[in-house]
């Protein structure tokens, strides 16, 4: 049996790749396959429409609350939402709590003043800073809520005078929170939400209101908002993929079901590292990840014989990211609890056998 603990593209619910793969095929009985199948047809509008509704059940959104399914990664929206949002005469607040944060601020350096009210870069962000103040005059405020490389995780959502903007990529839909306290979110969706080539975007419409205008058409959110997501041929399959999820996500309880799921996942692992002395959590308790944990090993020359042994038992995607080194366990919406059982028992095993 293979283990997926890959931080991204990840795991998706075994029903949405079987449903999927039939969609290849014969998309809802029409004779087409999803990847021929016209966007500007009733039937894809309706995956869409259907796609976009869940997301604002799922996240118990307001009516001022505007959802899009645009193109790429999360990093497009590191220079589009500065591109909309800021200007040379205007100036962003960023937190610096990651290596994707970083990324965020450079591009935003691009076009407008950019403070970056704190980081942790000082220790190679393996914590999350505290105690900042956000500037009043802040065209808006930037964060990451899960750092993926380095396992950090925002608990709490930051109290502010300014708009709220959360790069939510790889926790989003993961854990309960009031979500219509942010003017901005978007997130990557090959981890949480579908497959990859496609961005969940979910923007407060008076906050829309103060974008540029100035700007290609492509990179407007109203133009994407006033064409329903279909302002030019949009990744058709990825948004089907998303669909097939949230319906998933929906069946099994939604957010405060698989919310417990994912906290019996993170105590397991952690608990299990903290209790064997070969291992180190790098990470202060209050700061980690519920979906991406990372480790190491106080012996580094055992590194090697560990990966070897999860590689013979079908763990994948457990080495760390090159920044950071060590481990990563990568413990998104779909993984089920028992990989994580069977991993926690192979590292008991290793410690025993190495100790």
């Amino acid at each position: 049996m293979i283990h997926n603990f890959n931080a991204g593209p990840s795991i998706l619910p075994k029903e949405v790749f079987e449903e999927a793969s039939r969609a290849i095929l014969n998309f809802n009985e029409t004779g087409l396959s999803i990847l021929e199948f016209g966007h500007r047809t009733p039937m894809f509008e309706s995956v869409v429409s259907e796609a976009m509704e869940l997301v604002r059940e799922l996240m118990q959104l307001d009516g001022n609350k505007e959802v899009m399914f645009l193109h790429g990664g999360a990093s497009t929206q590191f220079f589009q939402v500065p591109m909309n949002f800021l200007s040379k005469d205007r100036k962003a607040a960023y937190l610096d709590g990651g290596v994707w944060g970083s990324k965020a601020i450079k591009e935003a350096k691009l076009f407008g003043d950019v403070e970056v009210v704190a980081s942790s870069k000082d220790r190679n962000y393996s914590y999350l800073p505290t105690g900042y103040a956000i500037p009043e005059n802040a065209a808006y405020f930037h964060y990451t809520t899960n750092n993926t490389i380095e396992g950090t995780q925002m608990g709490d959502i930051p109290s502010t005078p300014v708009p709220l903007i959360a790069d939510m990529s790889s926790d989003v839909l993961s854990c309960g929170m009031d979500f219509n306290r942010f003017s901005f979110i978007y997130a990557g969706a090959q981890k949480n939400i579908g497959a990859a080539g496609v961005n969940l975007v979910v923007a407060d419409k008076d906050f829309l209101a103060t974008g540029n205008t100035a700007i290609p058409s492509m990179m407007d959110y109203r133009q994407h908002v006033a064409n329903g997501s279909m302002l030019n041929t949009p990744p058709v399959f990825a948004i089907y993929v998303c669909l097939l999820t949230l319906r998933w996500l929906k069946k099994i309880g939604g957010i405060p079901a698989i919310e417990k799921i994912n906290e019996q996942k993170a105590n397991l692992l952690y608990t299990t590292l903290a209790s064997l002395p070969m291992f180190n959590l790098p990470v202060p308790s209050q700061d980690r990840s519920k979906m991406n944990a990372v480790f190491t090993m106080h012996d580094p020359a055992l590194e090697k014989l560990f990966l070897t042994r999860c590689k013979e038992e079908g763990m994948i995607g457990i080495k760390g990211h090159r920044s950071v080194g060590g481990f990563r366990v990568s413990m998104y919406n779909a993984m089920p609890l028992s990989s994580v059982v069977d991993i926690t028992d192979l590292i008991k095993d290793f410690a025993n056998k190495h100790a």
